[in-house]
């Protein structure tokens, strides 16, 4: 049996959210200096190689994000809450975010890395591959049909989807590109390959980022439960002027 039960009596921000949004503010500033005065520039691309601690940060928080939707779709399926269906929703739409951000960041690094805007190389191709799954995902979402038989076939997408993560993270690896660095660790010796200050700062945009994408997903679920208690308002509405 479907439960449509989704708590509409906490329908404003939490204690929690608010705290969030307040220590979101010095971290992005700190984030900022961090990236832009504090760490050391790169010898070879110079400063435009900063913007790769915003396209890995934002690489990592998708692949966070399609997992979210991973796991609130499976939670779906087995409970039949809708709470876990619009929390999966949420995240996919985030998700399609932060690949953008990758998918811009890249070609504005490869530029100066590579001298060219794109490449169809594994990493690339792979990661534009993922973006039209959870486009295709989001698309299911917005069909017009009842919300239950929505919320089986997106959660099911939704776990499929989940497969090209690893694709798209090993491309490099088991199709041998020699044009996409490994930034987080080589592979012979496990070490980041990065300067001491490179690889905090990098660290620390990930949680930057990291704390971003967590308001926006509590936001993202309170605006979803405001649309189901307008929809809800309007269909009394409407059974008072029936009767």
């Amino acid at each position: 049996m479907i439960n449509e039960y989704v708590d509409l009596n906490t329908l404003g921000p939490s204690k929690l959210h608010k705290a969030l949004i307040i220590l979101s503010i010095p971290v992005t500033i700190i984030c900022l200096y961090l990236v832009f005065i504090w760490s050391p520039v790169e010898r070879i691309m110079g400063p435009v190689q900063k913007i790769f601690y915003f396209h890995v940060a934002a690489a990592m928080i998708c692949y966070l994000a399609f997992f979210i939707v991973f796991l609130f779709s499976a939670l779906y399926l087995f409970t039949k809450k809708r709470k876990y269906d619009l929390l999966a929703g949420v995240s996919g739409e985030l998700g399609v975010l932060f690949t953008v951000i990758v998918l811009i960041t890249g070609p504005i690094w490869a530029r100066s890395a590579w001298n060219t805007w794109w490449t169809w190389e594994p990493r690339l191709t792979t990661t534009l591959i993922l973006f039209f799954m959870y486009v295709a995902y989001l698309v299911i979402r917005n069909l017009e049909m009842e919300w239950q038989k929505k919320a089986r076939l997106s959660g099911v997408f939704g776990i499929i989807g989940l497969i090209n993560i690893p694709i798209v993270h090993f491309s490099v690896q088991w199709w041998g590109s020699t044009l996409h660095p490994q930034v987080i660790a080589e592979q012979d010796t496990g070490s980041s390959g990065l300067e001491p200050s490179m690889y905090f700062t990098l660290m620390f945009s990930l949680f930057t980022l990291s704390l971003i994408y967590f308001i926006l997903l509590q936001k993202g679920y309170n605006a979803e439960k405001l649309k189901l208690y307008a929809q809800k308002m309007k269909n009394r509405k409407y059974e008072k002027m029936m009767d």
